[in-house]
């Protein structure tokens, strides 16, 4: 019995993409008109992506289903916009290629070593069993085996999109089950590789007929060119972009990029394999270069447009109309994917070692299908080893998981409480309590949330001052190297009160918070101020947008690394000027008092243009006319402290003043260097220029006067 109705193959898709004999014979007329159709097909796609992303970004839902929703709207099975085309599906094919492309980049042979048990033990069973269980679910409705396997590993994938991001806004991104679901994520991620090998394998000619041991021989020859392109390409990459980076071309750095990619999939596809396994080796290979970042910055515009084509030509293979009659399949798939994936990952994470509550929290973060799902699912579509019609179920199955992950993740600790009760309250008051057993004669000690450059190097200044020191780190491979040398280090989460508590908080001078991610930072004071009222927090921050934010938290005193550099820099400055130590030290000590209030307003140029929201303070420039109603007005009669501007500084003729009078008059020609928040400027000039709202409200109080004079 099969998922749906009759086989319905994709025509226009090949094993490489797309079928050449569609233009072969094309008039010139025709090929016009083809090319028009292409245009206006990729503007529609445009219009509706953007508002289709808007939208799913202010409800705070992944991209990818805004995608998904364009393509089953414009499909062939929906409004019939968006027809069946071969170059949409090219386009869709190269998508793929830059991600596996991109994935690579990312791939880091260090973190792998790092994270062997978890990537290799937790990550490498839970893709065996998850296959294992959607290949049971498939071949009993029907599937048959070879395109089973393939739907079944692209159910086995989670999305690391969903996950990473839903995590690191929730602050959990370091945590256990966090780093956990990393380690799997990773594996995962590996894991398509031999997908990408037995894909083509399994649907090439006489595939049918093929013996074990002809397509493990298959398989053994794909290893074989896989260490041969490793090869080559680590002794040939990387001099040649030494070469092309001493020509100082941007333009020519990401020609040699698009070349190298293309390349590689070019390869691996000539030789029966899939032109996405060429770009991610062609990516390992770079990951492991100077060149990385500045690799992934130049090939983001070009992956993240392509891939928004090939989701959309994924969700146009979807047949809402149909997906009624396979509520069963896609039902069981679903919730396999939810309830069966969450249990599995749990149960092996339980397994490894972690605790009930860790187990489980892990399994609800990785609780859904992902962007490699539809990856896989769209290589077995166009090498034939599934039908459009056999695929419905999974496809849907994947969208609707990716739909619900993000409540589930975001609700994660929640259902964990819910789920294991007391088990799982116990479990944290146990960890609380192991910190605390181990630090019970501490007292007089600072607390430093954060181990890593600057918590190690802030803990041996303590130490070498007498000043004992309790730290708490989430890394567990630092928390060892560091315990073993032996440092006061804990790996516990500094964002749960009970285990500021244990870490002797109401023994502690200080908190010294250095973590770099400003989630955990918040979470971390809050915990701290809430537990103990008069406990100094110091809190280090990278952008001075946080200050306000964190104060307001109940921090005492906030670093933002930007500025600090700035007051590093001045000091060195006035000492090889020659500015005596005693005359230094106040004009150093000012600029800290006023909360770096002199150096937190700049111009921001064109960034200014573009800027919101963000909480910075900004500078402008606005020159007096003879015609302006601000003229001859005094500075605090115009009132602009309503707005959040003020006039920083007064430039008449050749006399500057800084933050004048507020009985200033003004004059015609002066220069006034307003201060304030970008979005508020517009207002401010408008009253300057015109009078804006001021100058009716004067008016309209004069008319009241002279019709009632008394």
């Amino acid at each position: 019995m099969y998922l749906l109705h009759p086989p319905n193959p994709l025509n226009s898709i090949t094993a490489t993409g797309i079928n050449t004999s569609r233009h072969a014979n094309l008039r010139k007329g025709d090929y016009v008109g083809h090319t028009i159709d292409l245009l206006h097909g990729i503007l529609l796609l445009l219009v509706l992506s953007v508002g289709a992303v808007t939208a799913f970004r202010s409800f705070n839902l992944p991209p990818i289903l805004g995608y998904l929703l364009v393509g089953a709207l414009t499909g062939e099975y929906a409004l019939g916009w968006l027809k069946e085309n071969a170059d949409f599906a090219f386009m869709g094919e190269v998508g793929v290629v830059f991600l596996l492309f991109a994935i690579g980049l990312e791939f880091s042979l260090k973190q792998f070593l790092s994270m062997r048990n978890t990537i290799l033990g937790l990550g490498g069973m839970q893709v065996l069993f998850s296959t294992l269980g959607g290949l049971a679910i498939l071949s009993y409705f029907g599937v048959p085996w070879k395109g089973a396997l393939v739907a079944a590993g692209a159910l086995a994938m989670s999305s690391t999109a969903i996950v990473v991001k839903q995590l690191t806004d929730q602050a959990e991104m370091r945590a256990r089950h966090g780093q956990l679901a990393l380690g799997v994520l990773l594996f995962q991620d590996i894991a398509v590789v031999p997908f990408l090998v037995i894909i083509p394998i399994l649907s090439g000619a006489n595939a049918e007929t093929k013996t074990a041991l002809e397509i493990g021989l298959n398989v053994f020859a794909a290893a074989i060119l896989f260490v041969t392109m490793l090869v080559v390409g680590h002794y040939t990459l990387r001099p040649l972009f030494h070469y092309i980076s001493r020509a100082q071309s941007t333009e020519l750095f990401n020609i040699t990029v698009l070349l190298v990619a293309l390349t590689a999939a070019w390869i691996t596809e000539s030789l029966g394999l899939s032109l996405a396994l060429g770009a991610f080796l062609a990516g390992m290979l770079l990951s492991e270069t100077e060149y990385k970042h500045q690799i992934e910055i130049e090939i983001r515009p070009f992956r993240d447009i392509l891939m928004g084509i090939f989701f959309i030509t994924v969700g146009a293979k979807l047949n809402v109309a149909v997906l009624p009659e396979l509520w069963q399949p896609i039902l069981l798939l679903v919730l396999g994917l939810t309830v069966g994936k969450s249990l599995l990952v749990a149960f092996l994470t339980r397994y490894f070692a972690a605790d009930d509550g860790t187990s489980l929290r892990t399994g609800l973060v990785l609780a859904q299908g992902g962007e490699f799902g539809f990856a896989l699912l769209s290589l077995a579509l166009s090498n034939h080893l599934l039908t459009a019609n056999e695929s419905q179920a999974a496809l849907a199955s994947i969208i609707i998981s990716m739909a619900l992950s993000p409540v589930i993740i975001r609700y994660n600790e929640t259902l964990t409480k819910k789920l294991l009760g007391d088990t799982y309250l116990n479990q944290r008051s146990k960890d609380a309590h192991d910190v605390s057993a181990a630090i019970q004669e501490v007292e007089g000690h600072v607390i430093i949330c954060g181990y890593r450059r600057m918590g190690q190097s802030l803990a041996r200044l303590l130490d070498t001052q007498g000043v004992p020191y309790i730290a708490l780190d989430l890394d567990p491979a630092i928390v060892q190297e560091a315990w073993e040398a032996g440092d006061k280090v804990y790996f516990a989460d500094g964002t749960r009160p009970e285990i500021l508590l244990a870490a002797g908080l109401d023994r502690a001078r200080m908190i010294i918070i250095t973590v770099i991610d400003m989630e955990v930072a918040k979470r971390t004071t809050e915990a701290a101020r809430q537990t103990r009222a008069d406990i100094p927090i110091l809190v280090r921050t990278r952008d001075d947008r946080y200050m306000e934010l964190l104060e307001n938290l109940g921090s005492t005193c906030v670093l933002p690394e930007n500025l600090e550099a700035t007051v590093m820099v001045a000091e060195r400055m006035l000492q090889q000027l020659g500015m005596a130590p005693d005359e230094l030290l106040p004009v150093i000590e000012n600029i800290r008092s006023d909360g770096y209030k002199s150096l937190r307003s700049y111009y921001h140029g064109d960034k200014a243009k573009s800027a919101k929201d963000t909480g910075e303070t900004f500078l402008r420039t606005f020159i007096l006319q003879d015609k302006d109603y601000a003229n001859g007005k005094a500075i605090g009669e115009l009132n602009m402290l309503r707005f959040g501007i003020s006039v920083k500084t007064l430039r008449r003729g050749n006399i500057r003043g800084d933050h004048p009078d507020m009985s200033t008059r003004l004059q015609a020609g002066d220069k006034l260097v307003l201060e304030g928040k970008v979005d508020r400027f517009r207002e401010v000039e408008n009253l300057l220029r015109s009078g804006g709202k001021a100058a009716k409200n004067n008016l309209s109080m004069l008319k009241e006067a002279e019709d009632n004079p008394h």
